[in-house]
């Protein structure tokens, strides 16, 4: 007998097999393939019969073999049944085909480990829970490690988690200091015994717990310390790491989703229409079984005589028993098994017609859009819900440096007279950087009055772009080729650095104590006095830095709204300027950044450093101490300008977003980025706007407070229709799925959703998520940020069940495949993150504007397609069965065919292929140039419809048939709005009134939302990496110029957006008594 224990804890011994294999813990092997070769057979099986119509026609096959009761041949009924079913089989054989190939090529991946105190090369799936690897620069990281050692200093590495979370920004993570003491030692790192007690797997992303004991001690361990699969090494020569999860245990793969059978709308509904119909086959079998038993025992006995028949050998009741199952084999034509094949190779063709769309072609990587699915094609019509993923699907992930305004003057992209900006960059040159040695030969810049500005040495100028070469968390570092490469901690970054380096500022190295760059061809190096680090609450980071002529100066950037209120009072008449600079580049969907400096005087920063040093040591209110001394001496700051950024959309984001809006179709964003970044992609696509009467922010941390920021949301946004939703309280509950569409009609503003990933985790509870998916059913937008795949997929799972709509799920990277699994129809775009979700969606392509064409086009014609086949099919079927069922009362209730099957099989094909044959040559010879010179004078009807409909008459007939068609239906659809409205028409007609009867002054405002686009870099740059480049942990003694990562900290974002959620709640006037509406 087998007993299956919950893991709760996890017990790992380093080098030790035989140890660990008595937990029984899973090897490294992974799969994502739904059978073997086992059971294929048995479970394809299982899912093709769960079709009610193949059950069916197995029955119906069953009974065929009965002679007594059948009057048509088996053979009629198995071949075409083992035909669809083959060809499904052979489908769905090939798709998993791929999938065991796709789990071969990683499984059979290369890995170094530790065995026997050498390093062997082993591949993925043999890798044990235990074993210490070897990793290497860009390598994929292949089960989730405890990192021991590497090659930078501290035992820091750095790894990219573009797979897991979707960023592609760098993440640092550091190694214990008693194992970081191993290197590369291979004799120490065989010799290592510890063990490690940690928690169970799970899905969670961002947290690890557990406690490494080794040499009589035990070190706490917390994510930071783990590496996770997934990832890929960068920046870090080797590094060496113990196996804590292997396969299936680890993050990613419990955050994947399973495959799942997905069924169109139309497949359920012909599930539905088989069983009615096989009901309404029931009856006819009856009443003619009946009229089978009277016409035995009145009219049949005078036929005996001449069938031979013995004297009570055939009863009448038995006579209508086996006739009933005659009429069921008979009658069976009409839900043929054709049906089903008809379907397939419709939806064949409809999926070649996508893979044959030159629209679809993306030219730039030569990438077509593929249906790697043949099933769900008319499901493309029907789509109510959109989940998107951000990084990589809406954006390019690329930041350009556009524009920028310094002393109250613009620089960059100006548009002309005729406001035609996107003529500008065609037509201007762009600045020509190419004399300049050192400088990315990518940026762009279109605006010549920059370059005269430094050349001619304003000092603002100069200032400005010193500013933006000095004050970040870049790290540089020269490849083989001596080129300067940056590694950036966010992409803002790394556009600043960029721009300040083309235009002759360039960041050169660092060290924990100084900054070097060149200033137009001068090597500069200045003393790195203090950094004053990025957190949630400051929105800005500082430098303190000794210029070589010995004054200090503190340099700052960060968010307009936090910088504007520590400038000098002498600053305003600027202010003013920068800030109308802002408010238009924000209206751009730029985002922006405030830079300002101070001069400090030698006394004073020597006292508040002092200061600064004891805050630092002391035990108590120490982060209170740091910030208000940061506060101190970051005021009276002389404003120098603003930076705008272009966050890259991918091109046809904003068009295609706003088409689907106008299809109905609700557009959910969910992200693992930062709430921030997410935002002001929001703003860029236009999901978001200023003039939205509300953006709710949901940032609770534990169930309660997620509750009631819910709750509050919802009276909020109900307050103008209070009185409408108060008549629905008696409403029982049966009713509660029309009562939602009814409350989401009666919201007559435009509201957001903001969500992040510790808020939606409680809200996804049992007791909170129908409040959440009220909520976000009644916004325009939702945006979910910092969700973990599985979160992802939650989402997806919850508007499917409580919503019962069609949803859609469209990615680019592994973080992405739950997701893409749990929608109804998963898109996967061959992006920047490799092809994990391209290999788990039904259908893949290069670009998000090509769902536009998808769903709109594509998705439309297959829907249409089919209902007008369905309806001519059932048509066309009744009534070739309907005449046995008539011709039964002609033949004495005997299940004898009108029509031989064969005959009518000839007569189908005739007509089909024949009409198809006629209809193509009349129209090829009619469109023939050949046939016109053959027979030139036997043609005189070409052109008479042209010529007839010159004719008054004929238009007169025209008009008066729309007339008499129409005319009656909309006098109908007239009276019965008026007479008899809807509960729906009521509030409509409401609706109109109360836009009526506000008074212009309620209208919002068109007023600058100040936390919208605007400074988007300041919140989205993380905390503590100013630390770390300070103390030089990530600093190489050897090698001065360094290689850099991100540490990855998480916070709570939420006191930035109180001025986004200033709300204003219009009053209604209530419903008159006498419109009172009731349910």
């Amino acid at each position: 007998m087998f007993c299956f224990m919950v893991e709760m804890e996890r017990i790992v011994k380093a080098n030790d097999r035989e140890y660990n294999e008595k937990f029984q813990y899973v090897d490294n092997r992974i799969h994502t393939s739904k059978y073997s070769i086992l059971t294929f057979l048995p479970i394809n099986l299982f899912e093709q019969f769960q079709r009610v119509a193949n059950a069916y026609f197995l029955c119906l096959l069953i009974l065929q073999l009965i002679p007594e009761i059948s009057s048509l041949t088996w053979f009629t009924t198995i071949v075409p049944l083992v035909l669809v079913i083959t060809m499904t089989a052979v489908k769905d054989a090939t798709d998993d085909y791929f999938r065991h190939k796709s789990d071969n090529q990683v499984n059979n991946r290369q890995s170094e480990v530790l065995i026997d105190s050498k390093l062997q090369n082993e591949k993925w799936m043999n890798v044990k829970v235990g074993d210490i690897i070897k990793l290497e620069n860009n390598q994929f990281v292949a089960a989730d490690l405890l990192l021991l050692s590497s090659s930078e200093p501290h035992g820091l590495c750095y790894v990219e988690t573009a797979e897991l979370d979707g960023e592609t920004n760098l993440k640092v993570r550091h190694a214990l200091s008693v194992t970081s003491e191993l290197g590369a030692d291979i004799n120490r790192l065989a010799r290592f015994d510890g063990i490690v007690v940690c928690e169970a797997p799970n899905n969670k992303l961002d947290k690890f717990m557990g406690i490494l004991s080794w040499k009589d001690s035990k070190h706490s361990l917390n994510n930071e310390k783990i590496i996770l699969r997934g990832c890929i090494l960068r920046n870090t020569s080797w590094c060496f790491g113990m196996v804590i999860f292997a396969g299936p245990d680890t993050k990613l793969m419990q955050n994947s989703g399973k495959t799942k059978f997905k069924r169109t709308s139309i497949d359920r509904l012909m599930n539905a229409l088989v069983l009615w119909i096989f009901g309404f086959l029931i009856c006819l079998g009856i009443i003619l079984a009946i009229g089978n038993s009277i016409w035995e025992s009145q009219i049949g006995d005078q036929f005996r005589t001449f069938l031979f028949w013995n004297e009570g050998e055939k009863s009448s009741v038995f006579s209508g028993f086996l006739t009933f199952w005659s009429y069921i084999i008979i009658l069976n034509t009409v839900v043929p098994i054709s049906l089903y094949v008809s379907v397939e190779v419709i939806r064949l063709g409809h999926s070649y017609f996508i893979n044959w769309d030159r629209k679809m072609y993306y030219s730039r990587k030569a990438t077509p859009a593929e249906a790697r699915t043949t099933t769900l094609n008319e499901e493309l019509g029907q789509i109510e819900y959109i989940f998107s993923d951000k990084t990589g699907t809406l954006t390019q992930n690329i930041m350009t440096f556009k524009r920028c305004s310094i002393n109250g003057r613009i620089y960059g992209e100006v548009p002309d007279d005729l406001d035609q900006k996107t003529e500008i960059t065609q037509k201007k040159e762009p600045v020509d950087f190419s004399v300049k040695s050192q400088v990315d030969r990518e940026f762009q810049f279109f605006d010549h009055n920059l370059m005269e500005s430094i050349k001619m040495g304003d000092p603002k100028v100069h200032e400005f772009l010193r500013v933006l070469a000095l004050c970040h968390t870049v790290m540089s570092e020269e490849n083989s080729a001596g080129e300067l490469i940056y590694q950036v901690q966010s992409p803002d970054e790394g556009a600043l650095v960029t721009a300040a380096r083309n235009f002759g500022f360039i960041f050169k190295s660092r060290t924990p104590e100084t900054i070097t760059i060149e200033e137009l061809g001068t090597l500069v190096t200045y003393q790195l006095l203090a950094f004053l680090d990025f957190n949630n609450t400051r929105k800005r980071m500082s430098v303190i830095v000794r210029n070589p002529e010995g004054q200090i100066k503190l340099y700052s950037k960060g968010a307009d709204t936090i910088l504007f209120e520590k400038l000098h009072p002498s600053n305003e008449v600027l202010l003013s300027l920068t800030s109308d600079h802002l408010s238009e580049f924000a209206g751009e969907g730029l985002r922006t950044l405030a830079i300002a400096y101070r001069d400090l005087d030698d006394k004073y920063f020597k006292e508040w450093h002092k200061m600064l040093e004891d805050a630092n040591a002391a035990t108590e209110e120490r982060d209170e101490r740091i910030a208000g001394l940061y506060e101190e001496i970051e005021r009276d700051l002389m404003l120098l300008g603003a930076t705008a950024v272009e966050d890259k959309l991918q091109e046809g984001v904003i068009e295609t977003v706003a088409s689907l809006s106008l299809a109905n179709i609700k557009i959910w964003v969910l992200t693992g980025d930062k709430q921030e970044t997410a935002i002001n992609i929001g703003y860029a696509c236009n999901m978001l706007t200023d003039d939205m009467n509300d953006v709710f922010v949901i940032a609770g941390n534990n169930a309660v407070e997620v509750r009631e920021e819910l709750r509050k949301a919802k009276e909020n946004l109900s307050g103008q229709n209070r009185n409408v939703s108060n008549g629905h309280v008696v409403c029982e509950k049966k009713q509660q799925l029309e009562l939602d569409s009814i409350v989401e009609e009666t919201v007559t503003g435009d509201y957001a959703l903001i969500i992040n990933g510790h808020s939606l985790a409680h809200a996804l509870e049992s007791d909170v998520k129908n409040d959440l998916l009220e909520l976000a059913c009644m916004c325009k937008t939702v945006v979910c940020c910092r969700v973990t795949p599985l979160q992802k997929a939650q989402v997806v799972e919850l508007v499917k069940k409580y919503r019962n709509a069609v949803t859609l799920a469209i990615g680019d990277g592994a973080n992405d495949v739950s997701m893409i699994k749990s929608a109804h129809i998963g898109v996967g775009i061959s992006g920047q993150e490799g092809l994990q979700a391209v290999l788990a969606s039904d259908y893949s392509f290069a670009q998000f504007r090509y769902l536009q064409r998808l769903l709109l086009v594509h998705g439309r014609w297959s829907y249409f397609r089919m209902c007008k086949f369905l309806c001519y099919f059932f048509y066309k079927n009744f009534a070739f069965t309907l005449v046995h069922f008539w011709f039964g009362f002609f033949c004495g209730f005997s299940a004898q065919i009108a029509l031989d099957t064969s005959y009518w099989t000839f007569i189908n094909h005739v007509f089909i292929w024949g009409s198809i044959a006629i209809y193509f040559s009349i129209l090829f010879t009619m469109h023939s140039n050949g046939i016109f010179g053959i027979f030139p004078n036997q043609f005189p009807f070409v052109g008479n419809a042209r010529h007839s409909l010159t004719q008054k008459c004929i238009w007169l007939v025209i008009l008066l048939t729309t007339v008499a068609s129409v005319l009656p239906v909309v006098v109908f659809k007239f009276l019965k709005v008026n007479l008899y409205p809807t509960l729906s028409d009521q509030i409509r007609r409401w609706q109109k009134a109360q836009k009526k009867a506000r008074p212009p002054s309620s209208r919002r405002p068109r007023t600058r939302r100040s936390s919208s686009r605007r400074s988007g870099y300041a919140f989205a740059h993380q905390e503590g990496y100013g630390e770390l480049i300070t103390s030089g942990k990530n600093m190489r003694t050897k090698n001065p110029p360094p290689t850099s990562g991100l540490e990855k900290t998480h916070y709570n974002s939420t006191s930035w957006i109180e001025n986004l959620c200033k709300k204003t709640t219009e009053t209604v006037s209530s419903f008159s008594q006498d419109k009172t509406v009731k349910l």
